[in-house]
């Protein structure tokens, strides 16, 4: 009966110390010290979490679950679906090069699509898209296209094609086309603070300080 009682108030101590580890840890954290970008983080009681970015006309998000490991925080979302692009349409016109063509309800985000079929050459860049969406490639037989977006540089949208029954290509985005997905981003927990890389940065030493 004694061990039990020891055994039990041990459990409880533990779940006690770290539910208030997560209640001292959830609030609103914003990113300092860097002009002209604003980025935080919002942790919920639940142990999800918010993720914003915003640099000029640029916004991009991202949520997900958050846990503590040690003196690290540690984020995950679900995974990325794979592709940034959906193809719509295909056809085959006699003669054509290969041409993808982005259709959106945005037209603003049409000249920041690239583009390229099978694997880049040296001294080779992906084709960018011009004002209406299309991107014409200079070839007539590729076995797969390959889709990014300026500002999502991450991640590349792949798709395997058969230019012998069709060589015109039209696409649009998904929905989640700026969205952050997490893997394992892990952060410094300090005292009022998350310390570490930034996702969309290329700094190792960003500061996140609590502001809520």
């Amino acid at each position: 009966m004694k061990m039990t009682v020891i055994l039990f108030v041990t459990i409880f101590t533990i779940s006690t110390t770290m539910q208030a580890q997560r209640d001292s840890i959830t609030g609103v954290y914003e990113l300092t010290g860097i002009n002209e970008v604003a980025s935080g983080f919002k942790l919920n009681t639940d142990s999800s979490f918010e993720f914003y970015f915003s640099y000029g006309a640029l916004d991009r998000s991202g949520s997900g679950k958050w846990r503590i490991n040690g003196d690290k925080i540690i984020f995950n979302s679900a995974a990325w679906p794979g592709r940034d692009f959906r193809l719509i349409q295909s056809e085959f016109e006699p003669g054509a090069p290969v041409t993808i063509i982005i259709k959106s309800q945005n037209n603003m985000l049409l000249p920041y699509v690239y583009g390229y079929a099978d694997e880049i050459k040296n001294n080779e860049y992906p084709v960018n898209a011009n004002s209406h969406g299309e991107i014409r490639l200079k070839t007539t037989n590729a076995d797969s296209l390959h889709l990014l977006f300026e500002f999502v540089p991450e991640r590349v949208s792949s798709f395997k094609t058969d230019t012998h029954e069709h060589n015109i290509f039209t696409f649009t985005f998904e929905a989640w086309l700026f969205e952050f997905f997490f893997n394992n981003l892990e952060l410094s927990v300090m005292p009022n603070a998350l310390y570490g890389k930034h996702p969309l940065l290329q700094k190792e030493d960003c500061t996140f300080e609590k502001v809520q």
